[in-house]
């Protein structure tokens, strides 16, 4: 892919079913584990308030090891600081990062504990996106690189 694809509105082209496919590496060990499921971006009402963003729900299973179990995440997508941004929480609302895909391309740094997650997002087209999340720390030296593919594309051009 010679560049991005600009979004001017991430809560917008995020919404819907993604395939997910994701690659564990842990670069200290050698060893290598993937995750395969789908994420799903629902809209997140609270307390009968108009639309606050978007409920991110991971289900599948992330083998290891080669051993299979079942995984899953939560995350709160919700209007950023500026239009067509956002603020990514965690389901308990504790802040994970911002996102602005705006250029097709964000950069975002999560500091955990003496760790620093740093994740590159970036836009292949209206149907596929990536992210690569480098993990650095007394604790970890991981590469995640995980592509979403959307189930049902077209989604985000319809309404």
């Amino acid at each position: 892919m010679d560049g991005f694809w600009p979004v001017p509105d991430a809560l917008t082209y995020l919404a819907g079913s993604w395939r997910v496919e994701r690659s564990v590496r842990d670069l200290a060990s050698g060893d290598e584990g993937a995750f395969s499921g789908t994420t799903v971006f629902s809209r997140l009402k609270d307390d009968g308030l108009p639309d606050t963003g978007l409920l991110h729900e991971e289900s599948g299973t992330f083998v290891w090891q080669g051993v299979g179990r079942p995984a899953e995440r939560t995350l709160r997508f919700l209007p950023g600081a500026t239009p067509g941004t956002v603020d990514v929480r965690f389901a308990d609302g504790r802040p994970f990062h911002d996102l602005d895909l705006t250029s097709g391309r964000h950069i975002a740094d999560h500091p955990c504990s003496a760790d620093l997650y740093r994740g590159e997002f970036t836009v292949r087209d209206e149907d596929h996106w990536r992210t690569v999340w480098r993990v650095r720390g007394p604790a970890k030296d991981l590469v995640l690189t995980t592509d979403y593919a959307r189930v049902d594309p077209g989604y985000a051009r319809e309404g």
